[in-house]
C-alpha cells in the first residue's frame, strides 16, 4: 500500500486552525474530526501562531518575489548541471578502463 501526500488549499488550512481554536477540542480530537494528521494540524496551528492567526500558504511554484523565483531557477539549473557532470565522470571512468 502506498502512502499518498494530500494537498490542502489555504482556505481549508485556515478553516482547520479556526475550528481547532473555536471548538475547544484537543488537537487529537480536532484532527480526527477533520480527518487530517495530528502533526499536520499542529504545524498549521504553530504557523498561524507565528503569523497573527493567519496560516501561510504557498503553493508549488509560487514565489514571494522575482528574486526568489530566479534563485529557484538557478538552483534547479545547477542541480541539472551537476547531475550531467556526474554522468560524464562515470562515462569517462568506464571508457578509460
Amino acid at each position: 500500500m502506498t502512502k499518498r501526500n494530500k494537498h490542502f488549499n489555504a482556505e481549508f488550512k485556515q478553516d482547520a486552525v479556526n475550528y481547532y481554536h473555536t471548538s475547544g477540542k484537543s488537537l487529537v480530537k480536532a484532527s480526527d474530526d477533520l480527518k487530517i494528521g495530528q502533526s499536520t494540524l499542529a504545524k498549521w496551528v504553530a504557523d498561524a501562531k507565528k503569523n497573527n492567526g493567519v496560516v501561510q500558504h504557498r503553493g508549488s511554484g509560487n514565489y514571494s518575489s522575482d528574486a526568489e523565483k530566479e534563485i529557484a531557477r538557478l538552483k534547479k539549473e545547477l542541480r541539472n548541471s551537476e547531475d550531467a557532470l556526474d554522468i560524464l565522470k562515470k562515462a569517462m571512468g568506464i571508457l578509460s578502463n
